[in-house]
């Protein structure tokens, strides 16, 4: 049976010394150093994380950069440890069963990690080596493999000239190479041109297809949105959202958005916007800006306008989003996912 993931309350803890000082050249001057040990801060990446996520499933982990994705990778797949909780491969618990664990996963890390000195075909074969794969079924793998990446015609060339997009594909194959159960991938389609971006995506449909398990961290909407059947949208180390995504859009107010701007406004006024029919919340974000929620958009303009000349507020500027992730993000934390 294809294995699944757990997390139950995962937490990491990272403990840093402060940064030193810059323009110093390594000597310091002035006061004297207090004697003894300075307390060391406290990053808190996970903050109690606990996901289901079952077997043959895609899965996104969507949230901006720093909100706890790596990390979360990190421990699952052996690399970072945590400082509470526990997390689950199968039947396997992470910490305790590390050989077991790595046997079950494959991973592509946010930035390529290749052998410069290899050749694309080299990594590949190597790679199956390391799982106990035969001669034969290695050549056969990695063939397919540099096939489907259209990776065929560089396959017997160092990849230190590959572009960043040709090695991001001969990483996702080098993580496919032992046919993994668990497959995880790290921000995969950074900085890839669309074209690329499309072909990852129809092979990650095509290797879930075959009953593999996924989970994929993004903060692409996009792209979390075409490929995950559920997602948890984390920010701070913790889970605010989860569900598919018809169910975490459908979950925003009203569903649109309209973004505006003013000269200025008063609490009043966003009073007045209130009783608009079809609005469901007005936020303001800043003293000049508002946020309102409402079951309709476009026809909703020409309403605002009017309320604003009425109340003599300039109106400066209007941005209308239909329901999105985005929209969701911005509704539980105030901010935008790529802020």
């Amino acid at each position: 049976m294809v294995a699944g993931i757990r997390t139950r309350e995962l937490r990491k803890v990272y403990n840093s010394a402060p940064p030193v000082a810059a323009g110093t050249g390594g000597f310091s001057f002035g006061a004297p150093k207090a004697k003894g040990k300075q307390p060391r801060p406290e990053i808190v990446a996970l903050d109690g994380i606990s996901l289901d996520i079952l077997p043959g499933e895609i899965f996104c982990l969507l949230g901006p950069n720093g909100a706890g994705k790596s990390t979360t990778v990190g421990v699952l797949t052996t690399r970072v440890r945590p400082t509470g909780g526990q997390a689950f491969i199968g039947e396997y618990d992470v910490w305790q069963n590390q050989v077991a664990v790595k046997r079950l996963i494959g991973v592509v890390a946010q930035r390529p990690n290749l052998d410069f000195s290899l050749t694309a075909r080299e990594i590949l074969t190597f790679h199956g080596a390391y799982f106990g794969l035969s001669s034969q079924e290695r050549a056969k793998r990695a063939e397919a493999l540099l096939e489907r990446f259209k990776l065929t015609d560089r396959a017997d060339q160092m990849v230190r000239g590959f572009s960043g997009g040709m090695m991001q594909r001969l990483s996702i194959a080098r993580a496919m190479m032992h046919d993994p159960q668990v497959l995880f991938l790290d921000e995969p389609s950074a900085g890839l041109d669309p074209q690329t971006r499309l072909l990852l995506w129809e092979i990650v449909r095509e290797y879930n297809q075959s009953g593999n398990t996924i989970l994929l961290t993004t903060h692409n909407m996009e792209e979390a949105d075409a490929l995950c059947k559920r997602l948890a949208i984390i920010d701070h180390g913790r889970v605010i959202a989860l569900g598919t995504p018809q169910e975490l859009k459908s979950a925003v107010p009203g569903g649109y958005l309209l973004r505006l701007r003013f000269g200025v406004h008063s609490p009043d006024f966003l009073i007045r916007l209130q009783v608009l029919a079809g609005v469901r919340e007005v936020r303001a974000n800043d003293s000049n800006g508002a946020d309102l929620y409402a079951d309709r958009g476009g026809s909703l303009v020409a309403e605002v306008a009017a309320l604003a000349s009425g109340a003599g507020v300039e109106l400066c500027d209007v941005h209308i989003s239909e329901p999105s992730l985005e929209n969701l993000f911005l509704h539980h934390t105030g901010r935008s996912l790529r802020e």
